[in-house]
């Protein structure tokens, strides 16, 4: 009887140990991916009515429609932070997104211009507010005066002053890498698929998406004043196209999170280490390490799981896993295991350097 009660006991010891071992290595799998669609403006504010049109009616129909199709995917869970023709306060549309611990937020609205300005513009959060940036960021942002306690909720933030735009982008810091990576595709798709004018991707203040703690961009589909973009922007097939291209992204980006691990997925260009050879220090206080790869999925940080690669550590950066090989202050050798980690199919890796245990720009490092 004994014996038959420890076989039992162990038996439910090891169920639970594998239990917990798949939960471990298959969140992130069987997770699904959360997307935050935000139609600007609503209700009371109408966003702007370039020739006549609502910025706030096109901006829902686009959104819904992106929506739609990303629902169709089982994969992706899709929050909407209005459906209908009602006034959301912008920091409300961020607590949405906090509170579903989204993986993107994507926010969609039309722009205006004084003059015949035409073309799409995708906005991640920055402090280049120079220009025509901080306007549109001036335009968005006057929002708050519709809501009740703005004072309260924006602690004294004015739109009009460019010394309170440079200071909200720090909170979303982190995660500006990634929604450049977003941001490009969206442009990208806007091109080559809806064959529209791409204006390019910008940084600008814009309070909707300060205090999202994900990737997050806003689209500007194009200009309600242009004449004949105002008309494509109204009309059933300007609205399915936009919005087809901003779905297309969506999905692109997810599938190089999920695909991706093994090369570098934030689709920026880091500095070039062959330009560098002839730096051989010890940096003092500084760890460099080689930066493999970056994906959602949360991996053991065994060889077998890195084409045979040993010393790899993960950091965590909001949704996103990073991945590195190696550890090292002196920067020669650093190169050496950069190389070492691309014979073995890392070819996109690349040199990071930590101080403190905060990462910090490699060009500030090498001066």
């Amino acid at each position: 009887m004994q014996t038959k009660g420890r076989y039992i006991l162990l038996s439910l010891l090891l169920t639970f140990i594998t239990y917990l071992t798949a939960t471990n290595t298959l969140v992130s799998q069987t997770d699904k991916f959360v997307v935050v669609i935000d139609a600007g403006h609503g209700g009371g504010d109408p966003g702007n009515l370039g020739n006549g049109h609502k910025e706030k009616d096109i901006a829902l129909k686009i959104a819904l429609e992106v929506g739609k199709a990303l629902e169709a995917n089982e994969a992706i869970e899709v929050i909407y932070t209005r459906k209908k023709d009602v006034f959301v306060e912008l920091y409300e549309r961020a607590n949405i997104a906090n509170k579903a611990d989204a993986d993107l937020f994507v926010s969609i609205h039309c722009n205006a211009h004084s003059s015949q300005a035409y073309g799409t513009e995708t906005f991640v959060l920055g402090e280049k507010n120079t220009g025509r940036n901080f306007e549109v960021a001036k335009r968005e942002n006057e929002v708050i005066f519709l809501e009740d306690n703005y004072e309260e909720n924006y602690a004294g933030f004015d739109p009009s002053s460019p010394e309170s735009t440079i200071a909200i982008g720090i909170e979303q810091e982190v995660y500006v890498e990634q929604s450049i990576v977003l941001a490009r595709k969206i442009e990208d798709n806007f091109m080559g698929k809806a064959k529209r004018k791409s204006r390019g991707l910008k940084q600008a203040s814009l309070l909707v998406i300060r205090n999202t703690y994900m990737p997050s961009v806003l689209v500007e589909v194009g200009f309600l004043t242009n004449k004949n973009e105002g008309a494509y922007l109204n009309s059933r097939s300007g609205q399915s196209a936009m919005a087809k291209a901003i779905k297309d992204a969506i999905l692109s980006y997810k599938k190089e999170l999920d695909q991706n691990i093994g090369s570098r997925i934030t689709g920026l260009d880091p500095i070039g280490t062959e330009s560098l050879n002839d730096f051989d220090n010890i940096y003092e206080g500084v760890t460099f390490k080689i930066q493999i790869a970056a994906s959602s999925k949360n991996l053991a940080t065994r060889s077998y799981n890195f084409n045979g690669l040993s010393s790899i550590s993960k950091n965590k950066v909001g949704n996103l896993y990073k991945y590195y090989y190696g550890s090292t202050s002196n920067f020669t050798e650093a190169e050496t295991l950069l190389q070492e980690a691309r014979t073995k199919g890392y070819a996109s890796s690349f040199i990071v350097a930590f101080k403190n245990g905060k990462q910090i720009p490699l060009s500030e490092v090498l001066k």
